[in-house]
């Protein structure tokens, strides 16, 4: 393995889950327990993980829903491969298949099995500066690519009630919502992420399914932080707790 990727492990959801990250650049924290939280799979669901990295997110998603499945893609192969030691690493390697893949490519939609959840945390900046460290800027700055091809092939993978889900930051709110009308999704619901009351939210949490003519919902969302720390509700989920937010319709 590279030595770039070849950082110390780490844990999340309270030492459930052990991810071994690359030693600069990219670090799997809140936006990756937060996606997986939004997934309700029940044993024999099959999960996507698109732009999975190291696996943050689908090893969250494994520990949180014993008994799914998971089909992640990944363009970086060295992230790719991180990917798939880091599933054998919490013993989960026959639950996991990692992919190389683009997800711009449109093959790759048609390659990939009918999955009940889609998940992705994508490139979300199109332009402006990208961080000096290759393995980030990858993970931030998606250039032309947009946001259309990665909800497409969420939209693509998913049974007519599956559920797909994006993390973003909330200045990109609106650009995930367009994405996901492009795909011919609908019923999308919006959580925010607000750092502290009475705090705009810098994170949003959309979810869409196969119904384009259903209209946007706006969830109640959630306070990361109090006085003393986090709130109860972002330490339950944090620890591996209960989904913050219902499955909907």
């Amino acid at each position: 393995m590279d030595g770039a990727l070849t950082g110390p492990v780490h844990t999340l959801l309270d030492g459930q889950v052990r991810l071994r990250q690359p030693a600069k650049g990219l670090r799997a924290g809140l936006d990756a327990v937060m996606l997986a939280a939004s997934v309700a799979a029940r044993p024999g669901d099959t999960v996507l993980d698109a732009g999975c990295g190291p696996g943050g997110v689908f090893l969250c998603v494994l520990a949180r829903c014993p008994g799914a499945r998971v089909v992640a893609v990944e363009r970086d192969p060295a992230l790719a491969e991180l990917a798939r030691e880091n599933a054998a690493l919490n013993g989960w390697a026959h639950r996991v298949e990692v992919l190389t893949g683009d997800v711009a490519d449109p093959a790759l939609r048609t390659a990939l099995p009918r999955c009940e959840h889609a998940v992705s945390n994508p490139p979300y900046w199109p332009g402006g500066t990208a961080p000096p460290e290759p393995i980030r800027a990858g993970a931030t700055h998606g250039g032309e690519t947009g946001l259309v091809p990665w909800a497409r092939l969420l939209g693509a993978v998913l049974g007519r009630a599956g559920r797909a889900s994006l993390v973003l930051p909330a200045a990109r709110l609106d650009d995930g919502v367009l994405a996901f009308r492009k795909a011919g999704l609908g019923g999308i619901e919006v959580m925010p992420f607000w750092p502290r009351a009475g705090r705009p939210a810098k994170r949003v949490l959309l979810r869409a399914r196969h119904a384009p003519r259903a209209p946007l919902t706006l969830l109640p969302g959630l306070t990361l932080h109090g006085p003393d720390g986090w709130t109860v509700e972002a330490d339950k989920i944090l620890k591996g707790g209960g989904l913050h937010w219902g499955e909907g319709p």
